[in-house]
């Protein structure tokens, strides 16, 4: 159930507050902008104005010379966003992610319980079975792309899974549609949860009594956690802390203190993205 305190979200995103945005900085120098991005914000510039948008509010609150965001998460999955601030560093960082040579590591809440880790090697395509353009689904055939999700369960209480996640491929919706056909689905998620018109439903009017009650969380509990750009010839390994919304529903669902969920995320993170380059970054 949704939290009585928590403030639910209009059907319009409100814009962002030039001052919180300094405060998700994670990293700022001649090259590189990197964010933690809140769970509430579209990456691409929308029609609401430059402050509607992370690439928007960044252009106008740090007017850098050049600015491209090197991967987009959607609206409401939370964490680690990429922008470059030159031309070279933008190229460079779009090769090696064509290349898969950024490694990318998310966490998740998940309904039902999940024991072991699970690799989902299912193409991805568009569903064409469904009123809302955008949705994905397992699918074989034309249209259909290579797809592999491994889901990496830290702990699993009281019909609920908090999961560690790693990306061999980066389709849209992976994580998510991936969920949905292995029947774990994402908590809070509009499109891939318990009745994908919530999506439209939230779209014309906002949060609604039927989100409520279909629900957990005002928003998809997807998170990137941590990027790793030492592949890629960067001595950067950027990570985002446990989000508060996400904490919340963990302790409330998971008996999951905050200390004992970012301990688990960072020994995740730990295990995945531990052995050294094989390189000297430059």
């Amino acid at each position: 159930m949704i939290d009585a305190s928590e403030i639910l979200p209009g059907a319009t995103a409100p814009l962002v507050d030039p001052s919180a945005l300094r405060t998700w900085v994670m990293l700022d120098d001649e090259r590189l902008l990197v964010l933690d991005k809140p769970g509430w914000l579209v990456c691409h510039p929308s029609k609401n104005g430059p402050w509607s948008s992370l690439a928007g509010a960044v252009r106008e609150e740090f007017k850098p010379d050049a600015i491209r965001l090197i991967y987009r998460l959607d609206r409401e999955t939370s964490g680690v966003i990429i922008l470059a601030k030159t031309e070279a560093m933008g190229r460079r960082l779009g090769k090696a992610v064509l290349e898969r040579k950024i490694g990318k590591l998310y966490v998740v809440l998940l309904e039902g319980e999940m024991s072991t880790a699970v690799k989902v090697d299912q193409p991805l395509g568009p569903d064409l079975t469904a009123n809302v353009t955008v949705k994905q689904r397992v699918v074989a055939g034309e249209g259909s792309q290579e797809a592999v999700t491994i889901y990496h369960p830290l702990v699993a209480r009281n019909g609920f899974t908090l999961a560690g996640v790693e990306l061999l491929t980066g389709r849209k919706h992976q994580i998510r549609a991936h969920a949905e056909w292995l029947g774990r689905r994402v908590v809070g998620d509009k499109l891939y949860g318990p009745d994908p018109g919530l999506y439209l439903e939230f779209a014309a009017q906002g949060w609604t009594a039927r989100h409520s009650a279909l629900l957990g969380m005002t928003r998809q509990a997807l998170h990137c956690v941590a990027i790793d750009l030492r592949t890629a010839g960067l001595d950067y390994l950027l990570r985002a802390p446990w989000p508060a919304d996400m904490a919340r529903f963990a302790q409330r669902n998971l008996s999951l203190s905050v200390t004992e969920a970012q301990q688990l995320i960072d020994a995740f993170v730990a295990a995945k993205l531990v052995e050294p380059p094989p390189w000297k970054p430059r």
